[in-house]
């Protein structure tokens, strides 16, 4: 397989990546974009080891950073879009995160893609599990026809210190369970349901009425990663680990945590 067919095998999973590290599926396919067009003009940036995903996160992480502008920055690239321009960008321990616990990454391949050693990527890993766990308790609604998985579910987010206000297996009781509970503060939502119903379809009737992050399951991700419509900006694909559930919330309710605090100083 060609370099360039590698490329574009592991893309989709760079824009899953670059959508939990912004929170956006704008604002994470402008970076993909500029990496893809650094990796036209400059090829050589590939093959630098035996891995290529890895090479590839390593070229998206140096555009990120380069952008950064949380005070130990380098100058921000104005000519690049406005929505790649954001007004907070990831630290590294996000990154080590993500890397690490959603793209399942190897503390040797995370450090390579961060250029920092393998002590370096645990320190930051564990700086972020204790960043991101702190104060995002929320109610939890989840949506998912297969009970085992949202049995596992259930028990991994209480675990993580959420309450679940209700497990909904097709559209119509998602909608029933939450105008009956307490408003949930992130939804959890499989795409292909019992009864046929889409979770996409649950999610938009749920989302008229109030405003909370969302984060998709479904088997198939790389059908959402597209680029040709919509899509969610949090993805997890089954199977799931749980690492990957607990790092996609985390980041899911530190954006909106992000944004309240954001709408709360304009006040």
């Amino acid at each position: 397989m060609s370099t360039a067919q590698l490329v574009v095998q592991h893309l989709p999973y760079l824009r899953r990546y670059a959508r939990a590290l912004t929170g956006s599926q704008v604002a994470g396919d402008a970076y993909v974009a500029a990496t893809l067009e650094t990796l036209v003009n400059e090829p050589e940036t590939l093959g630098r080891s035996t891995n290529v995903k890895a090479d590839l996160f390593r070229v998206f992480t140096r555009i990120w950073n380069s952008l950064s502008v949380n005070g130990h920055s380098e100058h921000v690239q104005h000519d690049l879009p406005a929505e790649v321009r954001l007004g907070q960008i990831t630290p590294l321990p996000r990154q080590a995160f993500l890397l690490s616990c959603l793209e399942g990454f190897s503390e040797e391949d995370a450090g390579v893609i961060l250029d920092v050693d393998v002590a370096k990527v645990r320190d930051l890993v564990d700086e972020a599990g204790r960043e991101l766990a702190a104060d995002m308790a929320t109610e939890i609604l989840i949506i998912e026809d297969e009970p085992l998985i949202a049995m596992d579910l259930e028990a991994l987010v209480e675990g993580l210190g959420h309450n679940v206000i209700g497990v909904a297996r097709t559209r119509t009781e998602a909608i029933k369970i939450a105008s009956e509970s307490k408003r949930p503060g992130l939804i959890l939502a499989d795409i292909q349901l019992a009864d046929g119903s889409s979770g996409l379809d649950a999610v938009n009737d749920l989302l008229k009425t109030f405003e909370v992050p969302v984060i998709f399951i479904t088997a198939y991700p790389e059908r959402f990663l597209t680029g040709e419509r919509p899509e969610p900006a949090f993805l997890i694909a089954k199977p799931f680990q749980p690492a990957n559930v607990s790092a996609v919330i985390s980041q899911a309710l530190f954006f909106q945590q992000s944004a309240r605090r954001r709408e709360a100083r304009s006040a």
